[in-house]
């Protein structure tokens, strides 16, 4: 029997492995009975769940940067006659029979952010559209391609067609058949299945222009191209539905085969929520607050890809096929970048395994890392001595991902930096501005210099020089997480975001940013973006 003291924790029987754990005392009684089984079901061992509200009490330090990446430094511009021998040597990779390629889409999220001016204009007290980008929705609703689905939807619904609720003034009709589930139900769907673009054959939803952008630059020798969806649990039948339905269309336009598969979010990377005061956040009947650790929790997911190559891309981030064409070109591109770099650091590897490189080979690898990857070398490693080869070593075997970068236009996101590391080397990383410490005014410059943004379009190496699978859990930087304010019911709660998938999640990996142009990035974040001119179909 556990002892009566409010500071032990008690048995704790883990249903997975049907073991009985004795715990140790923890935080005076952190955690109920019944919060020890909520823990369990989710895959969440105490000592980690502790590990969280103490992480979330204590904060996390800010990373220390060194410089905005620019061309200067840490950004590879390559001139047009150069890219096609890039492009060119991914292709030789597709069709050299050892090529094994994924393209991952995290497409989880539902699209209710998409929505938010639709929803703001439902709580409105007015009736008709008074602001511009109301006005703008209303009077060009014809050229979204979910018209006629949302048509037929009001029809059915109240008997009148779109037209004609405009005429009679009912605007908000329109917009509870778009948004709610007696209609599309578009506000509670994630974005991977709305309708965005318009085809004279049918609408495309964004996870099948994915398909089209598989084909065109993932494709093997073999004619097989490889996706991977990250899907929430609740709409992953309706992902296989779609999947299913328009696969064989696919493959019979573009002659080839897919290999598509879904993965969602571990339950077991669901953090707590506290409150602003530090104690645990708990629901109206008791129980513990869990929620989603953000898109870092899909570092799990992409480590169990069973390939060497993936592309990850995020799902609104396509065009119709006329505006695909440098989209394309610059994916095969940077994977071409990706197979130079990659034989670069492999036949470094393999000259280090052999035996004792010379003082040249050395001056020559660690000019590499510097210059490739912006990695310099810590002062106090004397490069005469062994101890180089093994930190040479450990920083040349780790993953790698190119990530494209664009021109900074004022986007709200992430941004490419060099910054120190712990043991006083540097490294490229994407950092997003909760990260930075604002209040430092040499740190704040650095942030308001930098001449890029991270499009999320990255394609990455995860086995090793011998051919065998990084564990990428290894390489990621917790203390890279950070916390956010939220709100539940009215009642404000600390959120325990975990390093993001392209930024600590990644931090521990060997990274190039290669520039791209301004035209392969084009997201929908609001649904007036379908409306921009490169979402709208001219054929």
């Amino acid at each position: 029997e556990a002892p009566h003291d409010p500071s032990f924790s008690g048995l704790y029987k883990d249903e997975v492995t049907n073991t009985l754990h004795i715990l140790l005392p923890m935080d005076n009684g952190l955690f109920t009975p019944q919060d020890l089984e909520e823990l369990s079901a989710r895959g969440i061992t105490p000592e980690a769940a502790a590990h969280q509200v103490e992480e979330i009490r204590k904060g996390f330090p800010y990373l220390e940067i060194l410089a905005s990446a620019s061309l200067e430094q840490g950004i590879l511009r390559v001139e047009t006659s150069e890219e096609a021998r890039y492009m060119d040597l991914w292709e030789e990779y597709l069709l050299s029979g050892k090529a094994s390629v994924y393209k991952m889409v995290p497409a989880s999220g539902a699209a209710s952010r998409m929505f938010k001016m639709l929803y703001n204009f439902l709580e409105a007290p007015y009736t008709a559209p008074e602001k511009p980008e109301e006005e703008r929705f209303f009077s060009h609703i014809n050229q979204f391609a979910f018209y006629e689905y949302l048509n037929e939807a009001c029809l059915r619904n109240n008997w009148k067609s779109i037209p004609k609720l405009i005429a009679a003034g009912e605007y908000k009709t329109i917009v509870e058949n778009l948004l709610l589930p007696k209609g599309l139900g578009y506000g509670s769907k994630p974005k991977a299945l709305l309708l965005f673009h318009n085809y004279k054959e049918a609408p495309r939803t964004s996870a099948e222009e994915h398909l089209v952008e598989g084909a065109l630059y993932a494709r093997d020798r073999e004619g097989m191209v490889r996706l991977h969806f990250t899907v929430s649990p609740e709409h992953r039948k309706e992902f296989e539905a779609l999947i299913h339905s328009i696969q064989p269309i696919y493959e019979d336009l573009y002659g080839v085969r897919y290999d598509i598969s879904f993965s969602e979010q571990l339950p077991s990377t669901d953090t707590l929520a506290l409150t602003p005061e530090g104690e645990l956040f708990r629901t109206d009947t008791g129980h513990l607050l869990f929620r989603p650790g953000g898109h870092g929790a899909l570092i799990h997911n992409l480590g169990k890809l069973p390939t060497d190559v993936v592309f990850i891309k995020n799902i609104d981030n396509v065009v119709p096929d006329p505006y695909k064409g440098s989209t394309i070109m610059y994916k095969k591109f940077l994977g071409g970048v990706l197979i130079a770099l990659r034989r670069q650091i492999f036949s470094y590897l393999t000259l280090l395994e052999k035996g004792k490189p010379s003082h040249a080979q050395i001056e020559e690898i660690l000019g590499f890392l510097e210059g490739q990857l912006s990695i310099t070398v810590p002062e106090d490693l004397d490069k005469e001595d062994s101890s180089t080869i093994k930190w040479i070593q450990g920083r040349l075997n780790r993953p790698i991902r190119v990530c494209g970068m664009v021109r900074n236009q004022g986007e709200p996101g992430g941004g490419p930096f060099i910054v120190r590391e712990h043991d006083g080397s540097s490294s490229l990383q994407i950092l997003e501005s909760s990260q930075i410490d604002m209040e430092d005014a040499g740190q704040r410059a650095f942030f308001e210099a930098g001449g890029y943004f991270n499009p999320v379009d990255l394609v990455c190496s995860i086995r090793d020089y011998k051919g065998q699978p990084f564990d990428l859990t290894k390489f990621v930087n917790p203390k890279t997480a950070f916390i956010s304010h939220k709100s539940l019911s009215g009642r404000e709660l600390l959120a325990l975001e975990l390093p993001g998938l392209w930024n600590g999640a990644m931090h521990d990996w060997n990274t190039a940013f290669v520039e791209v142009p301004l035209d392969t990035f084009n997201p929908v974040k609001e649904v007036n973006d379908l409306l921009r001119t490169e979402h709208q179909n001219p054929a």
